[in-house]
């Protein structure tokens, strides 16, 4: 009878495309009785298919033998995996159901388990890699979920944590290791049913590359690319952004992760974008951590950056203050070493945000407003009142009008040079589409540098 973790692959695969390798591998400890419960395949999974026709290497660990746990075996099949992965330049996918470290095992297994982090390690940013949680991740399988670029975690018996909720200092609530709370914290992207999840899998597979030397995009796209997009300039970021794609598809990550900002990928013209959007409010530290990994990878595997900057500025909280300043240098770390081509669209930007979003100061190769975008060291208002404190209110609201038109206005910052061009709302896919059609090929100079300071 066929095993849920094969029924599982079976389910994430092209029909008949899974080939398992390493069927016939077993335990060789023979400690605390355990030469009696040998079995074949040694609790997981592991093979190689496709995924709407594109290769995929693929691993599922099986809760049905030996509770899914990782002994000496298990790690070198899966990290024999990785090896043929990284060979080959194709995703590796992890489906995870285990109850962690084999203790009969003991040395053998953890030894295995860091084999597996410094493999997943070398193939961070060679191949996107997905983990999905259907079951429990603790403990050092919590560490191997958190390596991957994307998690997806089943909602009602999938579990991630380090420490087992009841060992918590001070927890009564096994809930954050659930689904819902880790997406909330950020660590993992999508939660959702099993059949939602692979629907959400699989819909990653159109839009991301094999590779980071691959090509991500759709020769099958016939979205017109002069579609007026009617209403853009009130539309929130995932409106924004879903409106801008091709048969309005995005995929999105980290959805319930700092909600003032959306990451997602979306297609322009066939061309798979990355794509990032503020929602009209003050920024909190997670908005900006999330837009970090989010540039990091599009940098990685060369996707554009279509960033849609529509903010009051940085949230006004303690929790900012403690956090705000260390994301932020990663974040411009992030856009300024950034080779791809970047465009950015901006409607409001208030504050020195305006110098982080996308700016062309960090880095855009081309910047638009519209006729009705303010770009302002702050809002009018406040800055007449620093300005003139001792005039009346209605002079300080004149002065504040003025200033709007002469300082904070798009017209004022195309006049020296920081916007490109301003166009309308309703033209913002058509002029996007044609930047970036400008910006293929783009070539930066490599400073030979492995990695920043931060």
């Amino acid at each position: 009878m066929d095993s849920k973790a094969r029924s599982r692959i079976e389910a994430l695969l092209d029909a008949q495309s899974f080939v398992e390798i390493g069927a016939l591998v077993k335990s060789r400890s023979t400690d605390f009785l355990q030469g009696t419960e040998k079995a074949a395949s040694d609790g997981v999974i592991c093979g190689y298919g496709s995924i709407s026709g594109k290769p995929v290497y693929i691993y599922a660990q099986n809760r049905d033998v030996l509770s899914g746990s990782v002994g000496e075996m298990h790690g070198r099949k899966i990290a024999h995996l990785y090896d043929m992965a990284m060979k080959m330049g194709a995703p590796v996918v992890e489906l995870l159901d285990s109850s962690g470290i084999r203790l009969e095992e003991a040395t053998d297994a953890l030894y295995a388990l860091s084999k597996l982090y410094k493999k997943k390690a070398q193939a961070k940013g060679l191949i996107p890699l997905y983990s999905v949680l259907y079951g429990q991740a603790g403990g050092g399988m919590a560490l191997l979920a958190s390596l991957s670029d994307f998690c997806f975690m089943e909602n009602q018996e999938g579990r991630l944590f380090i420490n087992a909720p009841d060992a918590v200092k001070g927890n009564k609530d096994a809930s954050f290791s659930e689904g819902k709370a880790q997406e909330e914290a950020g660590n993992v992207d999508f939660s959702g049913t099993e059949e939602e999840i692979v629907k959400e899998l699989q819909k990653a597979f159109t839009f991301l590359p094999a590779n980071n030397e691959d090509a991500a995009y759709n020769e099958d796209a016939d979205d017109n690319l002069n579609r007026a997009v009617d209403g853009f300039f009130d539309l929130k970021g995932r409106e924004a952004l879903t409106i801008l794609s091709d048969e309005g598809e995005i995929f999105e990550v980290k959805r319930a992760y700092g909600e003032e900002a959306v990451t997602a990928f979306i297609r322009l013209n066939g061309q798979t974008v990355g794509g990032i959007a503020t929602n009209g409010g003050a920024l909190h530290w997670k908005d900006i951590a999330k837009m970090n990994r989010f540039i990091r990878f599009c940098n990685t595997y060369s996707l554009p950056i279509l960033t849609l900057c529509d903010t009051t500025g940085f949230e006004n909280c303690l929790c900012n203050e403690k956090h705000l300043g260390t994301e932020m240098a990663e974040l411009l770390s992030a856009y300024g070493n950034a080779s791809v081509p970047m465009v950015t669209v901006v409607k409001k930007a208030v504050g020195s945000t305006g110098a982080c979003l996308g700016s062309k100061g960090v880095g855009a190769d081309l910047v638009f407003a519209y006729p009705e975008s303010e770009i302002s060291v702050m809002e009018p208002g406040l800055a007449a009142n620093i300005l003139y404190p001792d005039e009346s209110l209605e002079e300080r609201e004149a002065k504040a009008k003025r200033y709007l038109e002469e300082k904070a206005s798009a017209e004022s910052a195309a006049a020296r040079g920081y916007i490109d061009a301003l166009i309308f709302p309703e033209e913002t896919r058509q002029r996007v589409i044609s930047a970036l059609d400008m910006l293929y090929g783009k070539a930066d100079f490599d400073f030979h540098k492995k990695f920043g300071s931060i």
